[in-house]
């Protein structure tokens, strides 16, 4: 069968040969990339999700579907839109029902790699706060301990820079926009989330003799919430045997590391999300 699925929107007219990470009889993981949305937008019809192209594509018998024998997919987790990695499918109705049981049990099944703003003063910490839609905001969520849903994040810091942290998430909960919320209840928002306050990263922050050729206009090191679902480990719905499923950093991920590892080793400064271009 074809490592990959080719899925494509007649509405914007784009295109997407997305990996195939892990399959067998039951399951299908895909490695999801930045910017496509998981379900339908309730407010933009015309906008590309991936559950709406796998479906369509289901119904429309193309050749992905086909020589898989397919007639059901069921999404078992969520995913961002922005948010980029390891997204797993049910290819039947039993195995998701069993994998609603496996998310539900409050275990870090999900590791994310994460870019955000600032300095955790803790190798490891956890975030233990309820959200729930935001009031005003359409949307968007919000810690809220009076309505809100139980909601746990264990983060691992994995490196420092001057004002930047790598860190890895593991969500024990499976709420919308979990990670980001979390990380800026606690003071960290998520690099280049704009929904919830985390600033841009540019090359020029960093790089002291940073010079831009002419008539170039600077772009941000990764212009997207610096996100990505790098591993998911579950016990198979069906046989119970332990797998894991791991997706490799994206390019822009990396790209953002690199530069922060060569050029943003030292001292944090308390201007560095108020400078540089916007």
């Amino acid at each position: 069968m074809s490592a990959v699925v080719k899925l494509s929107s007649p509405a914007t007219r784009e295109f997407w040969e997305i990996p195939v990470l892990f399959e067998d009889a039951q399951l299908l993981a895909l490695d999801k990339p930045a910017g496509l949305l998981t379900s339908p937008d309730r407010h933009d019809e015309n906008r590309p999700s991936l559950m709406r192209l796998l479906l369509d594509g289901l119904a429309a018998g193309k050749p992905w579907a086909r020589e898989r024998g397919l007639t059901h997919l069921g999404i078992a987790h969520r995913l961002d839109g922005e948010t980029s990695g390891v997204i797993l499918l049910a290819k039947s109705k039993p195995a998701l029902v069993a994998l609603a049981d496996v998310f539900g049990a409050e275990k870090p099944l999900r590791k994310y790699a994460v870019l955000a703003w600032g300095r955790p003063p803790a190798k490891n910490f956890e975030v233990d706060a309820k959200l729930a839609p935001h009031p005003v905001k359409p949307g968007q969520m919000c810690v809220n301990s009076l309505e809100g849903k139980k909601s746990r994040t264990e983060f691992e810091v994995l490196e420092q820079f001057s004002d930047w942290t790598l860190l890895r998430a593991a969500p024990l909960t499976d709420r919308t926009h979990q990670i980001r919320v979390h990380l800026k209840h606690a003071g960290f928002p998520v690099v280049a989330d704009a929904l919830y306050g985390g600033k841009k990263l540019w090359l020029s922050r960093m790089k002291r003799d940073f010079r831009l050729k002419p008539g170039r206009e600077e772009r941000p090191l990764i212009a997207r919430t610096a996100l990505h679902a790098e591993q998911l480990s579950l016990p198979h719905p069906v046989t119970g045997e332990t797998i894991v499923i791991r997706s490799e950093w994206p390019k822009d991920l990396r790209v953002a590391v690199k530069y922060l590892r060569q050029y943003a080793t030292g001292p944090g400064r308390r201007d560095a999300a108020e400078t540089g271009p916007e």
